[in-house]
């Protein structure tokens, strides 16, 4: 039986197979890194990744109308940002557990390392806002704009779905963790 961790992972892997990149389930990318190391430790798992990955570009590629080199281009754009989202991601991660513990901190809490967190949150949107664009325009070279709209509805559909995955996994996990916080505070 696949544990819940692969069952998160498999919904994290199709933005490396050309679905999308997931950026909302990617945010704690330990989980991801570590749900890798599992899937390497374990053969069967790998096996279902591995099938995931396949459908979900079929999927992609099916609902968008791509030809076979449409394809390749759109799974090879996908690594290549896929790797810069992950690290934007993690920062984004680091800024807003410290963002928050500083907060906790109630009166103690740092004022001047509390606007550094929230200019450098700003940033940090900045670039991801960067970063999507430069996608789109590296995409508008080899989708049309209808393709385009329809990937990125694709996308939020699945980072919806992963992030709803994963908010059910950490409610079981954690039973007295609270609901998420718009803008992720409280992770």
């Amino acid at each position: 039986m696949i544990g819940s961790k692969a069952i998160l992972f498999a919904c994290i892997l199709p933005g490396l197979a050309a679905a999308a990149p997931l950026a909302a389930a990617a945010q704690d990318s330990r989980r991801a890194i570590s749900a890798q190391q599992d899937g390497a430790a374990n053969p069967r798992r790998a096996q279902l990744e591995q099938q995931l990955r396949q459908r979900t570009g079929e999927m992609v590629k099916r609902r968008l109308g791509l030809n076979d080199d449409q394809m390749a281009k759109l799974q090879s754009t996908n690594l290549s940002f896929e790797k810069q989202r992950i690290a934007l991601m993690m920062r984004e991660r680091e800024t807003r557990q410290a963002l928050r513990a500083e907060i906790v901190a109630g009166e103690g809490a740092n004022q001047a390392k509390v606007g550094q967190l929230l200019d450098e949150s700003i940033q940090l949107q900045r670039q991801r806002l960067d970063l999507l664009q430069s996608e789109q325009l590296e995409l508008g070279k080899f989708l049309s704009p209808v393709q385009r709209a329809r990937y990125f509805g694709i996308q939020n559909e699945m980072r919806k779905r992963a992030q709803e995955l994963r908010a059910g996994q950490d409610m079981r996990r954690r039973p007295g963790l609270r609901a998420p916080i718009a803008g992720g505070l409280n992770r």
